[in-house]
């Protein structure tokens, strides 16, 4: 009896904590995907200052989603925003900012979310800056875009634009 019940309540905590999970989706693309986790914005104010509520902070590095890190995988060698980039996966991790996010490609897959990204920032394979773009229309869920020409990210209002070149 005790180990039935025992593990009734594992199933229960596993289902429960997968169940908060952000969910894992791919935007696929003819040359690029993009495979991240998908918060919601739920009322939140999602990027700000130091000391401010939002809950990603201007100049501090994020994992670019939600959970594990972002990956991007290039399906032949391109450019991205200007710079060569070898067909692959990469960790995204991004720096937003109020004018302009900075974009990096990191060579360490795997990593659990921005926590371990100064250990692994001499593993960057290139890092860009784009500026920021304020959109029209709010997007509740974090959401990024494959174009042919462009690697578009949006949340709420906020986001950028990356150029694509294969």
């Amino acid at each position: 009896m005790k180990k039935t019940l025992f593990s009734l309540l594992l199933t229960f905590v596993a289902f429960t904590w997968s169940c908060a999970q952000s969910p894992r989706v791919t935007a696929d693309g003819k040359n690029v995907s993009v495979a991240y986790g998908q918060p919601s914005k739920k009322g939140r104010l999602l990027f700000g200052k130091e000391g401010s509520e939002s809950l990603e902070k201007y100049g501090k590095v994020w994992r670019t989603g939600a959970n594990a890190s972002t990956e991007i995988t290039f399906k032949k060698d391109g450019q991205f925003g200007g710079k060569a980039v070898k067909a692959g996966t990469y960790s995204l991790f991004t720096i937003p900012g109020e004018k302009e996010w900075s974009v990096i490609l990191n060579s360490v897959l795997g990593q659990s979310g921005a926590y371990d990204y100064e250990k692994n920032k001499a593993k960057d394979v290139l890092k860009i800056t784009v500026p920021a773009k304020t959109y029209s229309a709010s997007e509740e869920k974090l959401t990024f875009t494959v174009k042919d020409t462009e690697l578009q990210f949006q949340w709420d209002k906020a986001g950028f634009s990356v150029p694509l070149k294969f």
